[in-house]
């Protein structure tokens, strides 16, 4: 895991999406772990480019309303963020 704990859990989250291809040749994708988190395209790419976008809004949206997140691979957006001395940049 790297340092950048935010783009882990996207990269994470989107590691577990799930893609089905509808009726009318379209795509549908969501991330079961996240709740609500679900998007559309004319393409794959276009659906998992979609998908993200929603899972970061998501995202942002829940760190602003202090959602609980799922923990995915030990990384738990949960915790009380660490402060360090100004220091120490």
């Amino acid at each position: 895991m790297s340092s950048f704990v935010l783009s882990d859990y996207l990269n994470q989250c989107m590691a577990q999406a799930m893609y089905d291809k509808l009726e009318d040749g379209t795509f549908a994708g969501r991330i079961p772990v996240c709740t609500g988190v679900v998007a559309f395209g004319r393409t794959l790419r276009e659906c998992e480019m979609e998908l993200r976008s929603t899972l970061e809004e998501w995202v942002l949206l829940g760190l602003k309303l202090r959602h609980t997140f799922p923990v995915i691979n030990d990384i738990d957006l949960n915790q009380e963020p660490r402060y360090e001395p100004l220091g120490t940049l």
